[in-house]
């Protein structure tokens, strides 16, 4: 192996393991704000927990718990399944997720409800593929939580995956 595979070599698990880190941990949590052009409409899907129409986005009047993802995003996946187990615990909150990828004949509306229901969701789940919310909430990748109390103020956002406690007590501070 010459120096310049090693330095490669090198680089590449420094990317890898930051990467991890991000997915694991997040880059940022942001304080109390409205977000910018909120609320957002977005298209829904006929899925398990979700009818085919459209939303507002955060749910107006309702503590809303808004999951961003992506069906290629593994801690996507993770997230999921980590508000499933929580969301029986809160029946007056609103949760919803939204994924901005663009339906096209490589990935389909079926598709992503497919996806959606293999992963576990059991509400709300929708398009923004012209990335409002990510705009919106200045999301820093994905996945991507926020949690907006009743007023439309978001009292949390964190990019990378949000563990179950940490959502736990951000909800139970709003309900």
């Amino acid at each position: 192996m010459n120096r310049r595979q090693v330095v490669a070599a090198i680089t590449g698990l420094g990317l890898s393991g930051g990467s991890l880190w991000v997915a694991q941990n997040g880059l940022s949590d942001i304080q109390p704000r409205h977000a910018k052009q909120l609320p957002v409409r977005v298209e829904t899907l006929s899925a398990r927990g979700s009818s085919a129409g459209e939303t507002r986005v955060p749910t107006p009047g309702t503590v809303t718990v808004v999951d961003l993802f992506a069906t290629w995003c593994a801690p996507c996946d993770d997230q999921l399944k980590i508000l499933d187990a929580i969301r029986p615990e809160y029946a007056d909150v609103s949760f919803v997720s939204v994924t901005n990828e663009r339906p096209s004949e490589n990935l389909t509306r079926a598709d992503i409800s497919e996806w959606w229901n293999r992963n576990g969701g059991a509400w709300t789940v929708g398009l923004d593929p012209g990335s409002e919310l990510l705009a919106a909430f200045g999301a820093d990748g994905l996945p991507y939580i926020a949690i907006v109390d009743e007023n439309g103020i978001v009292q949390f956002g964190h990019s990378g995956l949000a563990d179950e406690k940490t959502l736990r007590d951000e909800l139970d501070a709003l309900v």
